[in-house]
């Protein structure tokens, strides 16, 4: 198809870091399918709320790829503080678009949603939406001690749900969890899973070569956590799991290496200092690394460079990280949860741990670090797994509905003009 697309991400931008404050795998699903979809001949316009006087109103990423900025709130929000902001944010948008000839809006996660859905309406304009996350899955599969998320998020995304011509899941349990648990009509309902930059995340010069480039040992054990640290996706567990690991294996102890990789999340900015002290008081400050975000071009030698890269979340719609590790060829253990079963082929491409136990995820661990052989044959199974999950063929698919989504509107349309 030939058309502009106006494209909805709200509370972060497609340039933020991944790894810090909202930033994650949204950010890079949403730049990477955009610029994919350019060289396919779609123009993509990335709307986003400006935090920082100084960003331009509009930015080109690249050719048929811009990131436009419009204005309300002020200043740094977390999406927690967003919802309140809504009603001004849906106004701007709509006077933004108006006069301009868009054939679709695709909003990603609720806020994104809710703040399309006026403009989409009263324009006439088809409204496709990703979830990305959603409400009553997290609140169904809760980290000890996490807040749950709150009416407000469910009620919009309820909303959001109904309004929309069209909802893109990453998986078959998401596109599921949004009949049963939203009650949406599974004929609105499509299954496009997210990619992998096969480009960059690729095997490389091996695990030899990954770590003379950050300066580790060449026989050292790595496991490597990155993401954000925040509860929800489960730093804690590692931590604990490699706690019970050198206690029941401690000639481990001395090559063992726990990178944690990635930087505070939304209002859990305390999360980091709580966790670097747990890590105190077990007493394991030899073996776990904290590490700031890494940037996109230097992640993949930290991929390449570990023996096993952890993936404990509590709910994941997708996992990018376990794809990007697979893709470098690193084996991943994750929890057995949502998109991660997608992400992961258990006992071909890694290993899939039920639950967030740390003695049974330190046993998975330990067992996997002690035999190389069967990691060569996950690495091996990781790379052809990974494989498959090129970000061409999410854009193909997402593609597909936006032309079927768009031709059923004109015909509706052309009907009601008749």
């Amino acid at each position: 198809m030939n058309g502009r697309i106006a494209t909805l991400m709200v509370h972060t931008s497609p340039l933020d870091q991944p790894g810090i404050g909202d930033a994650g795998g949204m950010n890079i699903y949403v730049l990477e399918s955009a610029q994919r979809m350019a060289a396919m001949g779609v123009e993509v316009d990335i709307f986003t709320r400006r935090t920082d006087s100084e960003s331009p109103d509009l930015i080109e990423i690249s050719h048929g790829v811009r990131v436009r900025y419009f204005d309300c709130g002020h200043g740094h929000l977390t999406k927690e503080q967003l919802p309140t902001h809504i009603l001004g944010l849906s106004k701007e948008f709509f006077r933004i678009i108006k006069d301009e000839k868009y054939d679709a809006i695709h909003s990603h996660y609720w806020i994104s949603g809710k703040v399309a859905m006026p403009a989409a309406a009263q324009l006439n304009i088809p409204l496709i939406h990703t979830m990305h996350t959603m409400a009553r899955v997290k609140n169904l599969n809760l980290a000890e001690g996490e807040v749950p998320e709150p009416m407000i998020r469910v009620q919009g995304e309820t909303q959001v749900v109904a309004a929309a011509q069209a909802l893109i899941a990453n998986t078959d349990a998401e596109a599921a969890s949004l009949v049963s648990l939203y009650d949406a009509c599974p004929d609105t309902v499509h299954v496009v899973s997210p990619g992998v930059d096969l480009y960059t995340f690729t095997p490389g010069q091996g695990r030899r070569a990954a770590r003379e480039q950050i300066g580790a040992a060449t026989d050292a054990l790595i496991v490597t956590f990155v993401g954000r640290i925040q509860p929800h996706k489960g730093p804690e567990v590692l931590i604990r799991a490699t706690s019970e690991l050198v206690k029941h294996s401690p000639q481990m102890r001395p090559k063992l290496i726990v990178n944690i990789i990635g930087g505070a999340s939304g209002a859990n900015t305390e999360e980091v200092e709580r966790l670097k002290e747990l890590v105190s008081w077990l007493g394991i400050d030899d073996v776990v690394t904290f590490a700031p975000p890494v940037a996109r071009k230097d992640l993949a030698q930290w991929y390449r460079a570990a023996d096993l890269v952890c993936v404990p979340s509590y709910s994941e719609s997708f996992g990018l990280v376990a794809l990007e590790a697979q893709a470098c060829g690193t084996p991943v253990i994750a929890t057995a949860v949502g998109g991660l079963r997608t992400a992961v082929a258990d006992g071909i491409s890694g290993v899939l741990v039920d639950g967030h136990d740390p003695k049974a995820w330190s046993s998975v661990i330990a067992r996997l670090l002690q035999e190389p052989q069967r990691r060569v044959l996950l690495s091996m199974g990781a790379i052809e797994h990974a494989s498959h999950f090129g970000w061409d063929a999410t854009s193909r698919g997402t593609l597909d509905i936006y032309d079927q989504v768009i031709t059923e509107n004109n015909a509706s349309a052309k009907i009601a003009g008749q």
